[in-house]
């Protein structure tokens, strides 16, 4: 099939006016905007058009690359290992098949692929697995060992799907349980599964509306008006949508696709507009978020939500940023005590007292496979430390302290600033890359953690905004943080082998938060990129859409996607408020710190702006960022802020004085995918793989520390005196480097001492399969609160201690009912035990806890592991696992 055509759009008027921005991707005039053969237009203020088309299905490759899934999970091959076939139409008329594909066994099609082959749309293509060496090895002892050495029992297998990079498929394992049409079924029973799909099918997808024209009753919130009638057009356009977010019962809709709040989400927006724009809504919002015991609520998420997941913290800056846009004291004195004790719960169980980092998922960034490597696992997420969620926890200390300063409670406020102090620490110590300039997605690992020397876009920013980057690493930070053609990707370079989402995707929110950063440092040109790579989408799509695929731009290529999204419209109207006019809310007055790019220099008028009880008239003209002169009613205004006590109508005029900032670039890159992830194995003192594509070496990790750098898929490796975990991570021509391999322990046998926890107490009687020892023991709300555990070890020395458990109350995903406990040596507090769920009512599927270095005397101690009030989960009443043995490996 040769390569389809799309019809150019012609833009004479606009080709002829002067650009106020122009990129290789896109060019934006005053108003309109050009993409390749598309049009966005401004017929007026109130009225835009747009005739873009989606290309999602016009170039598709005909390569399908899928895998089979085994209960919805990525365990049929090693990463990087999967079947290939060319989907194109049998010259025959035949219907496209595959051949009968054995489970485990890597199929490639033999077949080149012409240069000029393009997946057809609505392609039929019926998949066909034989199933049966996996059915056989059930029958013959009870389970099918996996290629990652875990077994899936025969009680535990319910459903096999089909993941792949070609719409349907999807290479979301987690999600696939929830996609009916993936799963393969065997009709006649004869072991062969089979699942017929339509490839490439997008009748819904290849335009978003022609024209938007404002049909909504907007004027009780702040009117724009400037020289730029394009952005004055997209600015109503999210007012409107904005208004149209507001949900019978007063809340915040997350989306038009997405009902309900959720506490990122709303927090978010929040911060950028909506307290400004809607305070009682996001108030509405905010409570909504609360549990019954007065926590902030973490949403269902991987593992069971909290302490998988734990950015629920920035709901803390969300409610401080109502209270300074309104200054009411009731909502500070409703909101503390919330802040203050879901801090107080967090502190225990993810606050880790050695690196002063908090633990967990990144923020946001929430669903697995498209930010962290896959071998790990969701206790492994729940062990990590990320660079966004712990810039949202160190300002929601910051927060905290405030709060409790104006209450009068100074042992708070102290308490609260030593904290965020020690993770403001931990950040610069830990994540923190010198050579990069930027900081490190996340330390990750099992007992020797590293950083992820990715860039993590919405953590960069709030690291400038909130104060943990100081100024020459916050000016560092927006100067070299990778930013794409169509904008800052979530996450760069991109993961091999996962969808655009969060990899390979820009999201208008965290464009908006980064434009907010390049704004702090007065960086003028990542600044006006962000207002454009913000405007462009809203202009072609004529709606503030979730996301785009960061290589093409376009809204139709990532996994999932909505219209009228909450946080991106909120990103454009934050761009206007904060950015451009430089709105700095604090809790005695209304600070204006304006920033106007010399490309859009001019008068600009914001009325109707409602701050407290004062209505304001602000005109801003010029462009710079250095405020030449400003008066309110025409006399001067002192620091250009504000006062919380003025009253009634007021104009407010500043003039820039034409003084562009100091010529600085941004870091722009081209499309990069970084190799996938090695899988390594130890046997015979040597360290092996199998080769990478796209890798030119390998570099060897030894304790988080460079062991080596080699070009072979095997490195000798005698077994060291003491223990040692070993990674490897692949890197090509460019020097850049996929995600460290999962920890190969070495001489770890001799070094580990086992419990066998049916030994302490009865074993439990519900069934199971693969436990070690004579039987498993449950812990619920009710069973074994507490339990002593007598554990011997040879030698005094720092021992890393975890459990070997199963949860079967959920998914890996999604779900709420992480289960917790707490180990003790007698009163000493020695860490937080999280047991993730692993599965629905897979109860054995075991895997081990998060690790917990403690350091024991040589002989006999008694240590206890109880269910105290800090392991209360998000559920509340589903708090349940299975225990098979406790593991002693001594590390030093």
């Amino acid at each position: 099939m040769s390569k389809p055509t799309v019809p150019a759009a012609a833009a004479p008027a606009a080709r002829a006016a002067v650009p106020v921005w122009q990129s290789a991707a896109f060019t934006v005039y005053p108003d309109s905007l050009v993409q390749g053969a598309f049009t966005a237009r401004a017929l007026s203020r109130t009225r835009l058009t747009s005739d873009y088309q989606s290309p999602a299905n016009a170039f598709q490759s005909p390569r399908v690359s899928f895998k089979f899934s085994l209960n919805g999970q990525d365990n049929e091959m090693p990463p990087g290992q999967d079947h290939l076939l060319l989907a194109l139409a049998p010259t025959d008329g035949a219907a496209l098949t595959t051949p009968v594909i054995v489970f485990g066994q890597q199929y490639l099609d033999p077949r080149p692929a012409p240069a000029d082959a393009y997946l057809a749309p609505n392609t039929p293509l019926t998949i066909r697995l034989d199933l049966r060496p996996v059915l056989a090895a059930f029958k013959a002892q009870g389970f099918y060992p996996l290629y990652n050495g875990q077994k899936l029992y025969q009680a535990d297998f319910k459903q096999v799907f089909v993941a792949g990079n070609v719409a349907p498929l999807s290479w979301d394992f987690d999600k696939l349980s929830h996609k009916p049409a993936l799963e393969l079924l065997d009709a006649d029973g004869d072991g062969i599964y089979q699942a017929t799909l339509v490839l490439n099918a997008h009748p819904d997808q290849n335009a978003t509306a022609g024209q938007w024209q404002a049909s909504l009753d907007v004027s009780g919130f702040p009117q724009l008006e400037s020289d730029y009638p394009l952005l004055d057009g997209l600015y109503n356009l999210a007012l409107e949508e904005a208004r149209r977010a507001v949900e019978p019962d007063g809340t915040l809709r997350t989306g038009q696709e997405w009902a309900g709040v959720w506490t990122r989400d709303v927090s978010y927006s929040i911060v950028l507009a909506q307290a400004l724009l809607q305070p009682e809504a996001a108030k509405t919002s905010l409570r909504r978020k609360v549990t019954p015991a007065g926590r902030i609520v973490q949403d269902t998420g991987t593992g069971g939500a909290w302490p998988v997941s734990t950015d629920r913290i920035i709901w803390a800056t969300a409610a401080w940023e109502i209270y300074q846009t309104t200054g009411d004291e009731d909502w500070l004195r409703e909101v503390y005590p919330i802040i203050r004790n879901t801090i107080e719960d967090d502190v225990p169980v993810a606050y880790d007292p050695e690196t002063g980092l908090v633990r967990g998922e990144s923020s946001f960034l929430d669903w697995r496979e498209q930010t962290y490597p896959g071998w790990m696992q969701p206790a492994d997420i729940y062990q990590s430390q990320s660079l966004g969620t712990n810039a949202a926890h160190y300002q929601g200390n910051q927060v905290l302290a405030l709060m409790a300063a104006r209450l009068g409670e100074t042992d708070v406020a102290q308490a609260a600033t030593e904290r965020a102090g020690r993770i403001k620490r931990g950040l610069n110590q830990h994540l923190w890359l010198e050579q990069a300039g930027y900081y490190g997605q996340y330390r990750y690992g099992r007992n020797f953690p590293v950083p992820s020397p990715k860039s993590e876009a919405l953590g960069e920013a709030l690291a400038v905004l909130f104060g943990v980057a100081e100024e020459g690493r916050a000016r560092a930070v927006v100067a070299s943080t990778p930013v794409m053609d169509f904008g800052v990707p979530c996450i760069y370079p991109q993961i091999a082998g996962i969808p655009p989402y969060h990899n390979n995707a820009v999201w208008p929110f965290v464009q908006s938060y980064w434009g907010l950063a390049a704004a702090k440092v007065g960086h003028e040109e990542s600044f006006l990129a962000s207002l454009m790579a913000v405007a462009r989408p809203a202009a072609l799509f004529l709606t503030n859409k979730e996301n785009f695929v960061a290589r093409n731009g376009d809204f139709a290529g990532t996994q999932i996607n909505s219209s009228n999204m909450l946080w991106s419209l909120s990103g454009t109207l934050g761009l206007v408020y904060k950015g451009l006019f430089g709105m700095d809310f604090q809790p005695d007055g209304l600070t204006f710190r304006p920033f106007v790019p010399e490309a859009l220099k001019g008068t600009r008028r914001l009325r109707n702006l409602h701050y407290r009880a004062a209505v304001l008239s602000v005109e801003l003209t010029g462009f710079g960022h250095q405020i030449s002169r400003v008066t309110l009613d025409g006399q001067p205004l002192p620091e250009a802020t504000i006062p919380a006590t003025l009253t009634g109508s007021h104009t407010l005029r500043i003039e820039l004085g034409n003084e562009a900032p100091p010529a600085a670039t941004q870091h722009l890159v081209s499309h990069h995918v970084a190799p996938p992830t090695p899988a390594v194995t130890y046997a015979a003192g040597q360290l092996r793989w199998e080769p990478v594509a796209g890798a030119t070496a390998y570099q060897v990790l030894r304790n988080g520390q460079f062991a080596a750098r080699t070009t072979d898929t095997m490195l000798p490796v005698p077994a060291p005196e003491r223990y040692a975990e070993y990674q490897v991570l692949a890197v090509d021509a460019v020097g850049a480097g996929g995600f460290a391999s999962e920890p190969v322990p070495v001489g770890a046998a001799r070094r580990r001492t086992v419990l066998e926890l049916e030994t302490v107490t009865a074993p439990a009687a519900r069934p199971s399969q693969g436990y070690t020892g004579q039987g498993f023991i449950e812990l619920s709300t009710s069973a074994n609160r507490r339990l002593e555990l007598p554990v011997s070890v040879p030698a005094a020395g720092r021992y890393a201690l975890d459990f070997r458990y199963a949860n079967g109350n959920g998914p890996l995903n999604t779900s709420n009912k992480c289960a917790l406990r707490t180990l003790r040596r007698g009163e000493q507090w020695l860490g937080t035990v999280v047991l993730p769920q692993r599965g629905v009512e897979e109860w054995a599927n075991w895997g081990y806890s998060n690790p917990i270095e403690v350091t024991l005397p040589a002989g006999r101690t008694v240590l206890t592991l109880s269910f105290e009030a800090a392991n209360e989960n998000m559920n509340g009443a589903v708090n349940q696992a299975l225990l098979d043995h406790l593991r002693l490996t001594r590390l030093d």
